[in-house]
């Protein structure tokens, strides 16, 4: 059973909702997780399943769910923050409900972010592509600098989203950074954020992302050497398998 859990009331009409779950490169936690810490944005929820992995994410010396949901009144976003990959077999399920808390929450527009495997690796040069819902948020990408996906597969939750937002009048759009999925770097959320910034004028300086490049990924690569280890314990403990984390 999957819920989503709201820790205090709320209205989000007009918002803009931010998603991106954990997938190539990592680009949606790096750049959600930048987000949320310099707009200094609020913990008011999260979502909840026995089918996620028994995991609790430990943040200043509290254990939190390892999947939140953040909003800021001030620059009208609400967002959601996963800390490991979703099961495959959540995925329909965890879509609809996401789906359904912004439609009938009143959000005016559906982001999601995420990475797109790419053999290039000058990233200062990289195309962003995306995909939308509707000709007009197309034009709109367009005219910030965004390229159109014309022919391809999308998978996971934002594509599902992005199906219903596309089946039922729903302005959705997914932002794809090209990434060497071998390769953890904060130039792909600066990347994001960017063409974010663009899109719905977030206004996130990303100046101190390029600066602490080093230190942000030092620590995602000691959280997936720890989350690994905590992994492996869980499957030789079970005997059996779990879903992959976010950081491995």
């Amino acid at each position: 059973m999957l819920n989503i859990k709201m820790l205090d009331k709320a209205a989000f009409t007009d918002y803009t909702f931010i998603e991106g779950f954990p997938g190539a490169g990592l680009v949606g936690p790096m750049a959600i997780s930048y987000i949320v810490e310099k707009l200094n944005m609020k913990y008011i929820g999260y979502i909840e399943s026995d089918q996620f992995p028994p995991l609790v994410a430990i943040h200043d010396d509290m254990p939190l769910p390892p999947v939140r949901i953040y909003y800021s009144d001030k620059a009208k976003i609400i967002t959601i923050l996963a800390e490991f990959a979703i099961p495959i077999e959540t995925t329909y399920e965890l879509a609809g409900k996401i789906y359904e808390f912004a439609k009938s929450g009143g959000i005016s527009k559906i982001v999601s972010i995420g990475g797109i495997p790419s053999q290039q690796q000058n990233l200062e040069e990289e195309t962003v592509f995306v995909i939308a819902s509707n000709d007009s948020l197309r034009k709109e990408a367009q005219k910030a600098g965004l390229k159109p996906v014309g022919e391809g597969v999308a998978t996971g939750v934002s594509a599902i989203m992005l199906m219903n937002a596309a089946l039922q009048g729903t302005p959705d759009m997914s932002i794809l950074i090209p990434v060497d999925p071998n390769i953890l770097d904060p130039k792909y959320a600066e990347l994001a954020i960017v063409s974010l910034n663009k899109l719905i004028n977030l206004n996130v300086d990303v100046k101190e992302l390029d600066k602490e490049a080093k230190d942000v990924e030092a620590r995602i690569k000691d959280l997936l050497k720890r989350n690994k280890e905590v992994q492996d314990a869980h499957k030789k403990a079970t005997g059996g398998e779990t879903g992959p984390s976010m950081y491995a």
